[in-house]
Parts: structure tokens; sequence; C-alpha cells
């Protein structure tokens, strides 16, 4: 293995030279790349619709496509579920990856094309361990195995030919044969539909592996250590594998999670790397061991474009380049793809907090959300389950707000809402079990976190006292205007300090 090790972090190495060509040249390099997309979809369906074959620059494409998102493309989308090709993009599409949903659908099914897991999701995959071995010379990482874990694995047939799952499994489904050899547990364990059975079936697996680095959410991760803890009676990980040296984390943020990882992995040495990839495609890597930026990677067939968050709502917005961005503003990503998303809103923000090369940080949604654990309940998921849960129960919502409250140790996250009633629910716990029905009901990824309560519990819903919204606006000099209560939030900055200013009536 150690011969190995040598010989594949010899050949990541020499990728350092290709990523230090774009972060030298990045816009010629992003030029390039959006006149090979344009002309590699000049005929398909789309790009005839669009006129692609006289396309000279980007004014003319701005112009013939309009922003889109999931809702825009999904007529064309619907077909492609079906089987139909040369759509969105001229090679066959068979994969797609299922995501959250948005205002009107309970999961998004985003189109991964052959390109795409090439280019894109593997080519990122690959530059993270490039990365790491050119922070790290004397790595180890591939004298062990990688354990990774993602949300849900489950893989779902809609045709003989047409594939769907979630994004981890999609991409370990279609990993060469060869990445077998380093990664830990065996595809068929990884990929089993019972979460349950799966984290069992992993602890004991890998108890007895040399495991050298570990990848996923850290939610899913925190789950499978405190099992695997518990099996072996052990104190802490390293003491199971103590040559584990590389944490590979994304899909949430970080920050409440890096000190129970401390508490799991107690050493100074552990390599922590995060990523930015999402369904519709790999966008960054941290390429410094100081965390909270991503290197904004400029040559997966990507071409991107940053809308001003002030100018969302703007008709007809007008869209930056790279060479037009600026240092800590937001900006909605925009992006078009190897897998036929074209000028697509992706609802994720971000600012830059270095122009050369482009290092990015993710700020947020586009929208009011939670995504404490992967589960993307947007603004949109709550009112449906207010609204449901009201009208169940007589209750009449005055104001309210919610927030998450995160993984500690053994004990599960939840969301805790803070309600400000005009007439209270006849059925209190009835209330909150609508609430929570209608979540799961309407957002298959909270859904999924609220499974046997293993990431997110029964939600904490808290009762305000009257006038409790208007005094904490009117002390933060907040009245009246554009001003209004946050209905959701991403972090308790907003609870902890309401929660400071009242004595909430027990529930």
């Amino acid at each position: 293995m150690t011969l190995i090790n040598s010989v594949v972090s010899w050949f990541m190495k020499k990728r350092i030279h290709q990523i230090e060509l774009f972060m030298k040249y990045p816009n010629e390099v992003q030029e390039e790349w959006f006149e090979n997309l344009i002309m590699g979809a000049e005929n398909t369906e789309w790009g005839r619709l669009h006129h692609y074959k006289s396309i000279e620059n980007l004014d003319q494409y701005r112009e013939r496509v309009p922003i889109q998102n999931y809702d825009s493309l999904k007529p064309y989308i619907e077909r492609m579920l079906k089987g139909e090709q040369n759509i969105l993009w001229p090679s066959e599409i068979r994969w797609f990856a299922k995501s959250s949903g948005t205002t009107s659908d309970r999961s998004k099914f985003i189109p991964v094309s052959e390109e795409a897991l090439e280019e894109c999701h593997f080519k990122g995959g690959k530059d993270a361990l490039t990365i790491y071995f050119n922070n790290r010379p004397n790595a180890q990482l591939f004298t062990g195995k990688s354990l990774t874990i993602g949300g849900s694995s489950q893989i779902s047939q809609l045709s003989p030919d047409t594939s769907f799952g979630d994004l981890s499994a999609v991409i370990m489904k279609n990993l060469p044969f060869w990445a077998e050899f380093h990664r830990t547990p065996d595809l068929e364990t990884t990929l089993l539909e019972n979460f349950e059975e799966k984290i069992e079936k992993i602890a004991r697996i890998t108890r007895d592996v040399n495991v050298t680095g570990i990848g996923g959410v850290p939610t899913w991760n925190i789950v499978l250590f405190n099992r695997i803890l518990e099996i072996t009676g052990k104190s802490n990980l390293l003491e199971i594998w103590p040559n584990l040296e590389f944490c590979f984390h994304g899909g949430v943020s970080f920050t409440p999670y890096r000190e129970q990882f401390k508490k799991f992995i107690p050493t100074d040495n552990m390599y922590y790397l995060e990523n930015y990839n999402a369904s519709e495609g790999y966008f960054g890597i941290q390429d410094r061991e100081e965390p909270g930026e991503m290197l904004l990677m400029l040559d997966y067939g990507i071409f991107y474009e940053f809308l001003p968050v002030e100018n969302l709502h703007d008709d007809n917005p007008k869209t930056l380049t790279l060479d037009e961005v600026e240092l800590g503003k937001n900006y909605a990503l925009i992006i078009s793809t190897n897998a036929g998303l074209w000028r697509y809103m992706i609802g994720d923000t971000i600012r830059f907090t270095s122009l050369s090369p482009y290092r990015i940080q993710i700020t947020g949604r586009t929208k009011h959300y939670i995504n404490a654990v992967g589960e993307e309940v947007i603004i949109d998921n709550a009112e449906q389950a207010l609204e449901e849960a009201c009208k169940h129960t007589g209750a009449v919502i005055r104001d309210y707000t919610a927030a998450p409250i995160y993984f500690n140790n053994n004990k599960s996250g939840a969301h805790e809402w803070l309600i400000e009633f005009v007439k209270a629910p006849g059925e209190f716990e009835r209330f909150v079990d609508i609430l929570d029905e209608t979540l799961r009901k309407i957002n298959s990824d909270y859904d999924a976190k609220r499974f046997k309560d293993m990431a997110l519990r029964r939600p904490l819903v808290r009762r305000a006292p009257e006038d409790t919204f208007f005094n904490w606006l009117k002390e933060k000099g907040k009245l009246g205007g554009q001003n209004k209560v946050p209905r959701l939030a991403n972090d308790r900055e907003y609870m902890d300090a309401i929660l400071k200013v009242i004595e909430p009536v027990k529930s």
C-alpha cells in the first residue's frame, strides 16, 4: 500500500499545474468553456430554440436565454426523465440526481451527463485529494481505506435506461472499478436503502479496517461515529483508526460540528477539507488549511455568472462575470453546465474573499431557509405546514420565527419554532404533530432527516407572549418600512436574541 500511496500521490501532484493555470488565467479559461458549451449544445432542442449557432458573445447569450430555475426547465427535464434525448444536452442522459424540492415540487431531478460525471464531479473529488497531497507532501492516505457515507443512497429506476438517486449514490454507482480498492465498506453496503441498517453494518465492517480518511455530510458521520464507539467501547476514533489523517466534508456548514469532531478525533494533525459539491455541479474546494473559504474551480465544464442579491427581483437583471465581481458582496450563483443547465440559478448565495485567485464563501440561499443537516426547509415549506396546522387546530398566527437546534453528541438536532398566536391552537401537541407531518409530506429531504429521529427530532415549538416580535423589532429600531421578523434562519442569531428578551410561555 505504501508503493500505491507514492504512485497515486505523484500523479495527483501533476494536476496542481493545471489548477495553477486557471488560477493565473481565470477569465480566459471561463471564456473557453463558454464557447465550448454553446458550440456543444447548438444542435440540441434547446440550442435550436435559442439559436445557439449564431451566438457570438455573452451579451447575445444573455439576450436570448433568460435566467432559469427548476420550474422553468421542468418541462424539458420531465421529457428527459421519460428517456427523450438531445433536449438540453447532446450526449445521452441516463442519470438524475434527486435533491430537495422547489415551491411546487417535493423533489428536483437534476440531469447528470457523462461529461458532468467525468469532467466535474469525479474531477472535483480527485482535485480535493490533489490539493490535500500538495498541502501535505508526507500524507499516507492511500496506505489505508477511505470511509465515505452519504445521506441517502437509494438508487431507483425510472425506466430500464434511466435511474435516479442521491448525488452521492449516483457518483458511487458510476465510479471506476479501481476506486473500490481504496474505499470502505463495499458498494452494496454503502447503497443499502435502510439507513439504520446501513449505519449498523458500516460500523461493524469498518471497526477492523485501517481507515485513514473519512468523508461525507458531518451529520451522518456523527451518527456513525457514535455507533462505532458504542460497539467498540472506545473513547475516541483514534483508538479504532490510529492512522486517521483526513476528513473531507460538505453539504452543510461545518461550524456547528467542528468541536464535536475534535472530541471524536482528538488530534491537531487531522486535516479538514471542505468542498462545495451540489447536484448541479462541483464548484469549490478548500485549498488552504484555514477554514471558511474555497477555491472556485473554473475548468469543470461550468460557466459562471453572478447576480448581485439586491437585483434578484429586478426585471431582466444584469449578471456579472468573474472580472466584474467585488470582494465582500453577496451574489446569487448562475451556472451553465455540461449537463444542460442553462443560466440556471441554483439558489445559493456566495461572496468572494479573494479575487486573485478567486475564492468564495457560501453565505446562504436566495430565500429564507433552514439547512442544518441537509433538510433544506424553505419559507414556502414553513408557510404550508403552518397553514395546515392552523386549519386543523383552529389556531391563528400573528408572527413566528424558526431556527435550528444543532446536533450535540448523542442527541440529534431539531427545529425550534417561536410562535406568537392571535388564537392558540385547541390542541397544542396536535398542532406540533401536523406541522411536522406536513413538512415531511412536502419536503423529501426533511422527511429523510426525520427518519427515526436519527438526524432531526420532532420540532420544539414555543408560544411567545403577546407583542414579542413587535417589542423585539422596536428594541432594534426596526419598526415600519421593509423591516420584518426573519421567518427562517440557518443559525441561531435571531432566535437567541429574541429568547433573551422574553420568557416564552411554556408549551
